[in-house]
């Protein structure tokens, strides 16, 4: 129990002395997860959209396809894109393996059926009649998925709230494309990963306190929109 006692005490005196490598490794999650979830949300929730609104020969199957890819492995994801990444995969010319822009393509990939079903399921409980009205007052199709999607937006919040807690936490793909190289691709998971492996308990405690502040963070915040939205 004392043990555990110390552990936590220099878990928090790293994080609240302004440990640089511990706040560095912070900084690097969020800078690759939240650069994933600005590039691949427009796209997704578009495609949600999509496959709620408009009906073609095999969109059953494509839903179902989607949603098996919520529970794929991230350490699969990872390796299929260590194959094309690799030098001797197709883009091995681009040099991307072990950088922070392969990070976020992997988190792009395993966001992406998060966002795409949340969306998804959001537009099909919504009022058809706010898409109706705004086709039958002249507006674009464009204009009147705007504004469907307004009236679904804590569906779409939760998309990305829940996109983002999937991502900030996935150890398997980042592990992967990522190499963990200090100062570069260290982010929190791996470096839990890491610390916990080497005996070093104290920042891998201080680096998981920051996931859980950030999972409940997350969850805090959409519950707050909610209810400012008349949700309550």
């Amino acid at each position: 129990m004392t043990e555990l006692w110390d552990i936590s005490r220099e878990a928090f005196r790293l994080l609240f002395t302004g440990d640089p490598d511990l706040w560095r490794i912070i900084w690097i999650s969020l800078k690759v997860s939240i650069a994933a979830l600005v590039l691949i949300t427009p796209a997704a929730v578009a495609c949600g959209f999509v496959l709620a609104m408009v009906p073609f020969r095999g969109r059953r199957a494509v839903v179902i396809v989607i949603q098996g890819l919520l529970s794929f492995p991230t350490v699969v994801v990872g390796l299929i894109l260590y194959m094309l990444l690799s030098r001797q995969g197709p883009f091995g010319s681009m040099a991307l393996l072990f950088t922070q822009e392969a990070m976020i393509i992997g988190q792009m990939i395993i966001a992406l059926p998060v966002l795409v079903t949340f969306t998804l399921a959001a537009v099909q409980g919504a009022d058809p009649r706010a898409h109706e009205t705004a086709i039958t007052l002249g507006a674009k199709r464009v204009r009147a998925a705007l504004t469907t999607l307004g009236e679904v937006r804590f569906g779409v919040m939760a998309a990305v709230f829940n996109g983002f807690g999937r991502v900030i936490s996935e150890v398997g793909c980042a592990l992967m494309v990522g190499g963990n190289i200090a100062g570069l691709t260290r982010n929190i998971p791996t470096a839990i990963a890491l610390e916990t492996s080497k005996g070093e308990f104290a920042q891998g405690v201080a680096l998981g306190f920051v996931l859980i502040a950030l999972a409940l963070g997350i969850n805090f915040t959409l519950a707050f929109l909610q209810g400012e939205g008349g949700l309550k």
